[in-house]
């Protein structure tokens, strides 16, 4: 039996069909063999957006065979490295483009990928708006189905600049059960609104617990909010995802459970059909 959160990436690919392709006829560079620009957002940070970034553009890629590329648009908090176990910096290309690194069938660009260790990126407003301008498209994406952006956390002007200068598709919101979270799920919700972005739906990430001895669940933050959440905004609830033991060691093991198709995982949750 599919779990309430099994069919997100078929959602998705359904909701994409909806809104492509008039949305994308400002691309430039990079962009231009690009059909769909997805966002993934939250209203704060720490609900697992990059987590759910990275499964969703896995599920697209591997299970239903999407070309896929995935964007970490967090230029101060980049984690898209870790998440996809890829590390090194992208060549360029004659033209001048960087090559972005592939894993699992995802093309991937970020800011990490040009960090020494635990280096900070102390960059005010404009240079980050010019970063994420170069990665988005003085990349060579190639022919994409979708490019997922892993959007920074937040609606002040970092969230606004991207929200207007990509060619969105849509934008996927993502949250976790408890009520401080929702309430920024909402403002993020209102933020693309107010710059007509169709939103997509929302993911309730970390639903429950499910005991790995016993198989009893528990909703340690709550249950019911995403729901509620998703139809006051009047959007669709994509999927609740669970909240899994992590070997921490190597925190980008749910990605490769996305890919593999290993049963049981929060990620399979997101990438059955």
């Amino acid at each position: 039996m599919r779990s309430r959160a099994g069919q997100l990436s078929s959602k998705l690919v359904n909701l994409l069909r909806q809104y492509s392709p008039g949305k994308l006829s400002t691309k430039r560079l990079g962009l231009k063999n690009v059909e769909n620009v997805v966002a993934v957002a939250s209203g704060k940070g720490g609900v697992g957006k990059s987590t759910v970034a990275a499964n969703l553009a896995a599920a697209l890629a591997v299970h239903h065979g999407w070309r896929v590329g995935l964007l970490d648009a967090d230029i101060h908090g980049p984690s898209l490295p870790t998440m996809m176990n890829l590390h090194g910096e992208p060549a360029a290309s004659e033209e001048g483009l960087m090559h972005p690194l592939e894993n699992h069938r995802v093309k991937c660009m970020s800011m990490g990928f040009f960090l020494k260790g635990d280096a900070p990126v102390v960059w005010r407003g404009p240079m980050t708006n010019s970063a994420v301008d170069r990665f988005l498209m003085g990349t060579a994406w190639g022919k994409l189905n979708v490019l997922v952006v892993d959007m920074p956390p937040g609606t002040g002007d970092a969230q606004i600049n991207l929200s207007q200068r990509l060619p969105l598709s849509g934008a996927v919101i993502v949250s976790t059960p408890q009520d401080v979270a929702l309430l920024d799920a909402r403002r993020g919700a209102q933020m693309f609104r107010k710059v007509h972005v169709p939103l997509l739906g929302l993911v309730e990430n970390m639903s429950y617990y499910c005991c790995p001895n016993c198989g009893h669940k528990d909703a340690v933050f709550g249950s019911g909010g995403g729901a509620a959440t998703a139809q006051e905004l009047g959007i669709g609830l994509l999927g609740q995802v669970r909240n899994v033991y992590v070997d921490f060691a190597r925190c980008h093991c749910n990605f490769h459970e996305a890919a593999s198709g290993v049963e049981g995982t929060a990620a399979n949750a997101l990438m059955r059909p």
